[in-house]
């Protein structure tokens, strides 16, 4: 029986393969861009210890496993109660079909505001890299889970090569090996089982303790309160990425401003 995590990637590599767009144009297009926002710079800039923990807030309309959380969301009212609230980066789902994400929607999100933004989607070829640089992203996510070794270090080189930052996301201190084999400096620990779509909290209570002082650490998914933030900071994570809990608040601005101690 095929997982959340098998049909996704079945979905994304079948629309790769069909892509025929010259791999050098687009490469030129995104190396032609300015600057991107410094996505990592700007979590290793806040101390947990006296700023409160970094949080990226994410644009979420629904997930394949709890269907619709917050579907008719405005991306950039969104962002723009984030940054309210003390939110260091945004996250933006721009996976459609699987959970209701756009390329509009990053777009709008990060025209509102000021914070760097992640390409939250499921990477599986060169393209998607230069995609997501083309679209304005400043940081794409590379999934250990999904990817082998060598598309791992290959997507995350020629990331690195056209400016984005990479959150490599990994679930187990052989995935963070990998991760630091192949030179990633920004790693994320998944609470979330991607197979199962349940959510371990020990997953990153775990993980904290391997994970290496040069290494900028963010905590994903099952993020629920200010108790869970405390506990993610004393494990040594410097951010937390958190999308159910603020999107299903009801106070997006109140509900960064809780996580990072700030009433």
């Amino acid at each position: 029986m095929a997982t959340y995590l098998d049909r996704i990637l079945d979905a994304h590599r079948a629309v790769a393969a069909r892509d025929e767009r010259p791999f050098g144009d687009l490469y030129e297009q995104a190396c032609a861009l300015g600057s991107a926002r410094g996505f990592r710079s700007s979590l290793a800039d806040v101390d947990p210890e006296v700023d409160g923990i970094a949080v990226i807030s994410e644009v979420k309309r629904r997930s394949p496993s709890k269907g619709d959380l917050f579907a008719g969301l405005d991306p950039a009212t969104v962002a723009q109660q984030y940054s309210a609230g003390g939110a260091s980066c945004l996250s933006v789902l721009t996976d459609e079909e699987f959970f209701g994400g756009s390329v509009s929607d990053l777009q709008a999100a990060r025209n509102a505001c000021s914070l760097p933004v992640l390409r939250k989607d499921f990477t599986v070829a060169e393209r998607d890299v230069l995609d997501a640089r083309i679209m304005g992203a400043d940081c794409v996510l590379l999934i250990a889970a999904a990817l082998e070794r060598n598309e791992l270090a290959q997507f995350h080189s020629l990331a690195v090569d056209v400016g984005l930052d990479v959150l490599v996301e990994v679930h187990d201190e052989r995935e963070l090996e990998t991760a630091l084999e192949i030179g990633a400096t920004l790693v994320g620990v998944n609470q979330r089982d991607l197979v199962t779509f349940n959510v371990d909290h020990e997953r990153a209570l775990r993980m904290g303790s391997v994970m290496p002082s040069e290494v900028v650490a963010v905590a994903e998914s099952g993020v629920r309160n200010r108790a869970d933030a405390l506990a993610l900071t004393d494990a040594g994570y410097q951010a937390v990425l958190v999308g159910e809990t603020l999107v299903t608040s009801g106070d997006p601005e109140q509900a960064v401003a809780d996580l990072r101690g700030r009433r």
